[in-house]
């Protein structure tokens, strides 16, 4: 596995740490193959019930490696390059991805943590999608995700003017669910992942996230099918026992669906 991105797995959480520090996490090819085994690791390991993304600090993830000047964004093989970013986005991780974002995102670096189901922002940081700026223009799915979260007349004034924002400007725009110290970030993803593993039943979390991902696409009469075929999978199952029996017997549950079944 690439130095690049740290992991460690404990009491069913994932950790995945962007790990450049000399560079500000810069974003580079290393990376992004990195992240996308990671993934398909967390999502095939009954063990991982939540996933963390942070960076080592000072920051996130500074935006691309910009090492190569003018070359940074040369032209690059049809058939090879994908504005994907990441092959494996986080909305494909079958457990909830938190984005523990404690420090400058930009570029690139903000538009990963769009990805994830939940993001926690540091306060005292700088955001932006700059890649107008840079000749460019916003990537990683950034224009399906963004205007799912903001609508579409603040994602244009995001993606248009490649302006940037602190972290209390980002929660009012709903770019986050949280905005916290920067020194409390991390602290507060892992106490919601570890909630989420401890408590959450597993196939429950699996249906609900997908669902949630892919409801823009359907009617409201086939997300209530959606709704209705998963509630008949989930009942048909252990953990709608276990669920209620363990809330009123006052005790942990122990879940036994698996996102596989």
């Amino acid at each position: 596995m690439s130095d690049s991105v740290r992991f460690e797995i404990e009491d069913g959480v994932a950790v995945l740490t962007l790990h450049r520090p000399e560079k500000r996490n810069a974003f580079s090819g290393d990376m992004a193959h990195a992240l996308a085994e990671l993934y398909t690791r967390c999502d095939g390991d009954d063990g991982v019930r939540a996933v963390v993304v942070t960076g080592t600090p000072p920051a996130f993830c500074a935006g691309a490696d910009l090492a190569a000047g003018g070359e940074t964004f040369r032209k690059q093989d049809e058939g090879a390059f994908s504005a994907a970013a990441v092959l494996v986005p986080a909305w494909r991780v079958r457990k909830p991805v938190i984005a523990a974002v404690n420090g400058h995102a930009v570029g690139v670096g903000l538009t990963l943590t769009l990805q994830c189901d939940i993001r926690i922002f540091a306060a005292d940081a700088t955001y932006g999608i700059v890649q107008v700026r840079r000749g460019v223009m916003g990537d990683a799915y950034v224009h399906w995700t963004l205007p799912r979260l903001v609508g579409t007349s603040v994602a244009a004034d995001l993606l248009l003017t490649g302006r940037t924002f602190d972290g209390h400007e980002a929660k009012e725009l709903g770019l986050c669910s949280r905005v916290l110290p920067n020194g409390e970030v991390l602290a507060a993803a892992l106490e919601m992942a570890h909630d989420i593993a401890a408590n959450t039943a597993p196939q429950s979390v699996a249906l609900s996230k997908a669902l949630l991902w892919d409801s823009w696409a359907l009617s409201p009469e086939e997300v209530e099918r959606r709704e209705t075929d998963a509630h008949h999978r989930l009942m048909a199952g252990p953990d709608a026992r276990e669920g209620v029996l363990a809330y009123l017997e006052k005790r942990p549950p122990v879940w036994r669906g698996r996102p596989d079944d």
